[in-house]
């Protein structure tokens, strides 16, 4: 092995006390606002890392194709733990069953048939968005007819 291999790392941890010996003496005042501008820059260099890094995180979390297919039209509860919840997928809506650690299709309507603005009643009239009213009517003609 050359004796400069071993030198050279030795070197560079002595050039920049050696570039500082050469440099004056700084006063008390400068030493103290470099100091406070040395720190100051680094806060702003961890502050502007942790924002990148929430970005992205952000960024990279969110459902890439999820989106626009499915839609949530409503959901109710019909226990402790235990839901009834209206999916639209394109031309469908599906009504789930959603319980701890299952997901169930208990019916699937077309889109055209399941009104979409607010359930109407037996009338015609609107029934301010009554979700579980409207799915109990929907059932009753389901098993009615």
């Amino acid at each position: 092995m050359k004796p400069a291999f071993i030198l050279t790392p030795f070197l560079m941890l002595l050039l920049p006390a050696l570039a500082r010996a050469a440099d004056p003496v700084p006063s008390p005042a400068t030493d103290l606002a470099g100091s406070l501008g040395q720190m100051l820059f680094g806060l702003v260099v961890v502050i502007a890392l942790l924002v990148a890094c929430l970005w992205a995180i952000k960024r990279l979390s969110q459902p890439r194709n999820a989106a626009g297919v499915l839609k949530v039209l409503g959901a109710t509860a019909v226990g402790p733990r235990e839901r009834v919840v209206l999916v639209e997928t394109g031309p469908k809506v599906l009504v789930l069953g959603v319980a701890p650690g299952s997901v169930r299709t208990l019916h699937i309507l077309e889109a055209s048939d399941f009104p979409t603005d607010a359930a109407t009643n037996d009338t015609g009239t609107v029934a301010g968005g009554d979700f579980a009213g409207w799915f109990r009517k929907a059932l009753e003609r389901r098993h009615g007819a």
